[in-house]
């Protein structure tokens, strides 16, 4: 077969669009009454003829609740996205992306009030879809500069996007050493002409988004895309030929509006005049669809511009694309489904209840404050002093009647209060299907206080736990925005760029990244209460500081630098401040990789202990030695003072002894009797 035709081609595509056009007017049902029921207009709870009006906006309660903590959750965070690389060598390069794309291009591409305006549309009208696209805008300046010199004129129309539109030369005496001489100054009028691109994000309204009813996804669907209206101006430039947008049908609208619209001109302006006709909205559409134009077996994604229809001669622009540049959005699932599930969803029913329970006790309330008169007939003499009474006003009644039997009032039962058990009942009912809560939404602090800790943790817990399925599920379609957006910066960026980051002028060079790098979007933090994320970076650190002091900043096997600043960066936006830099300084890797040559070059801190303790038990055992030879010293001198001491007291003990035995001696001698004769003879013999 050969290739398809152009006629074919639109005759394809414009089937199509009819078929998603039926699908977004179905869907546009359930989203105009959450539109409704957000903003407190509840056509299918008409209040009854006066009776009270008065309308629950549970609806806006519950959205109000949980979105500061979605936002805060997924844009909170110094870091929304991070890259990671896929192939060896692209860790520079993933690191340059992430500070690039969350410092530079999401900033400029207005993707705060993206991300929030889709996350809005979510919880309310179950989707929420962002769409990227390079805008390139062409401003045009015009200034006036006085007292220029020839150098300085010549340095200010050098560029040529600048157009000098007025130009005077005036003569003027300048003091100089040498005196007074003239010097020729001008005053010119300048234009400066200046094309400027950048990457946006907007969230997409859902009435003008286009996808294919049977499609899961947006990445299995034929044909995506967005039909809004632009006025032929817009058209024009966006370099469009102006005779062809000019011979397109302009939007289509209803007879009778057009009919009051020209009788309150009052034909000022000729339907042919070219202003109004510039001025005119024409149907454009932006189309990615997935067709086997040139008949190779294999459907190629074409990107597809119509505007005034969807005939062959409406196409503006026809060629192959590389992505679909839409993400849908969803806080809920439902399986097999791309749509999602929405707040509105689970509160509109309990919305109405509590709306007419609301009027009906309101009402119950009224007729207590203002009682039903009941009046006899031809009694009172002015009937509407009871029936429209007025301060001090008095009722007159017939002469000889009974006042108290006159005028009586009709007693209506007091069933307020029984509605108030009821009101209490469907607010615990919403919790259970949201998850959503006070405790959890960020109550008064002493509103817990006569619970116990596991009661108020739990009662927490479960709003938390909602919160984070909600993000999670969130940031899921967000990956699909940072992927789109990363393609967008390295195809359009054709040369590198200078910007002021962390007060240092880096250059980034975009066209030499990976495309295909997979990315993580941060929802570490703020899931839960400021007070615990903080607790849990304290715990994180802490546990960082015993394996510092265990195993040592180098060559550390379980915390690096890198985990270090993570944890001290996390720590101050725990504490609800964005700019981490403001209060520390991440190291360079100059920094760092002197912090380590001085690390690796410095002693080993154990290894001084031992050498240490080595020295003092040398030193001990030295002391210890000389203390005891001192001690033998002693005790030797000791002894033989001891022993010397003893000898002279046995010397002494002996002269005493040999003087005392002396001394005897000499008393034998001097009282012995002498010796006789008779004595010796009477000697046995």
């Amino acid at each position: 077969m050969a290739a398809m035709s152009k006629q074919q081609v639109a005759a394809q595509v414009s089937q199509l669009v009819k078929d998603c056009e039926s699908y977004r007017d179905e869907l546009s049902v359930d989203r105009i009454k959450a539109m409704e029921y957000y903003d407190g207009t509840m056509k299918d709870t008409p209040a009854d003829p006066n009776r009270s009006k008065v309308v629950s906006r549970d609806v806006r309660s519950a959205i109000k609740k949980v979105l500061p903590s979605l936002i805060r959750t997924i844009l909170g965070n110094d870091k929304v996205v991070e890259y990671q690389p896929v192939n060896e060598g692209d860790e520079q390069s993933a690191e340059q992306a992430t500070d690039y794309v969350n410092f530079v291009v999401f900033p400029e591409s207005d993707g705060y009030d993206a991300v929030q305006d889709a996350a809005h549309d979510a919880l309310k009208l179950r989707n929420g879809v962002i769409r990227w696209w390079y805008d390139k805008k062409r401003s045009v300046q015009v200034s006036k500069h006085t007292g220029l010199d020839e150098q300085a004129l010549v340095q200010l129309v050098a560029d040529d996007d600048v157009e000098v539109l007025e130009q005077e030369a005036y003569q003027e005496q300048i003091d100089t050493p040498q005196g007074p001489m003239p010097i020729t100054l001008y005053n010119v009028k300048i234009r400066r002409t200046a094309e400027y691109g950048c990457s946006k994000l907007a969230a997409v309204p859902l009435e003008e988004f286009l996808i294919h009813p049977d499609a899961i996804s947006i990445e299995d669907s034929p044909i995506t895309g967005m039909k809004t209206k632009l006025r032929r101006s817009d058209l024009v430039a966006m370099g469009y030929d102006r005779e062809k947008v000019d011979s397109f049908a302009a939007a289509g609208s209803d007879k009778e509006e057009d009919t009051e619209r020209d009788a309150r001109r009052r034909e000022v302006f000729d339907e042919n005049d070219s202003t109004v006709k510039a001025l005119q909205e024409v149907d454009y559409y932006e189309l990615y669809v997935k067709m086997d134009a040139d008949d190779d077996g294999i459907a190629e994604l074409r990107r597809m511009v119509f505007a005034g229809g969807l005939a062959e001669t409406n196409l503006l622009e026809d060629e192959e694309w590389d992505e679909v540049p839409f993400a849908d959005l969803i806080v809920e699932r439902r399986p097999h489904q791309r749509e999602g599930n929405s707040v509105t969803d689970d509160m509109a029913e309990i919305q109405r209840i509590k709306t007419v329970l609301m009027r009906q006790t309101l009402d119950n309330l009224y007729w207590q404050n203002n009682l039903q008169p009941i009046v006899q007939e031809g009694v009172i003499q002015n009937p509407e002093a009871v029936l429209n009474p007025k301060f001090g006003q008095p009722i007159r009644v017939a002469q000889s009647t009974d006042v108290r039997a006159a005028i009586g009032y009709n007693s209506v039962p007091l069933v307020a209060d029984k509605s108030f058990a009821m009101l209490g009942y469907l607010d615990q009912e919403a919790t259970d299907r949201t998850g959503i809560s006070d405790a959890s939404a960020g109550m008064a602090p002493d509103a817990l206080q006569n619970m116990t800790a596991k009661a108020s943790s739990m009662i927490e817990a479960a709003g938390i736990g909602q919160t984070e399925l909600m993000v999670r599920t969130f940031s899921q379609g967000l990956r699909r925005v940072f992927k789109g957006l990363l393609k967008l910066v390295i195809k359009h960026q054709d040369k590198p760029r200078t910007v002021r980051l962390r007060n240092q002028w880096v250059t980034f060079d975009p066209r030499q990244w990976n495309a295909d790098m997979d990315v993580t979007v941060n929802t570490g933090l703020g899931a839960g209460t400021r007070e615990r994320d903080m607790m849990m970076m304290q715990v994180v650190g802490a546990q960082q500081e015993k394996l510092l002091a265990a195993y040592g900043p180098v060559n550390n096997p379980f915390v690096s630098i890198d985990n270090i600043w993570n944890s001290v960066s996390r720590g101050v936006e725990a504490a609800g401040l964005r700019t981490p830099d403001l209060y520390f300084t991440k190291p360079t890797p100059e920094q760092i990789q002197q912090m380590m040559q001085a690390q690796a070059n410095k002693p080993d801190p154990e290894m001084q202990k031992l050498q240490a303790k080595a020295q003092a038990d040398v030193q001990k055992a030295q002391l210890d030695a000389q203390i005891a030879r001192e001690k033998l010293q002693a005790e030797a001198q000791l002894q033989i003072a001891r022993l010397k001491q003893e000898g002279e007291l046995k010397k002494y003990q002996i002269d005493q002894e040999i003087m005392l035995k002396r001394q005897q001696n000499a008393a034998q001698l001097l009282t012995r009797e002498p010796v006789t004769d008779a004595r010796i003879g009477g000697l046995p013999g």
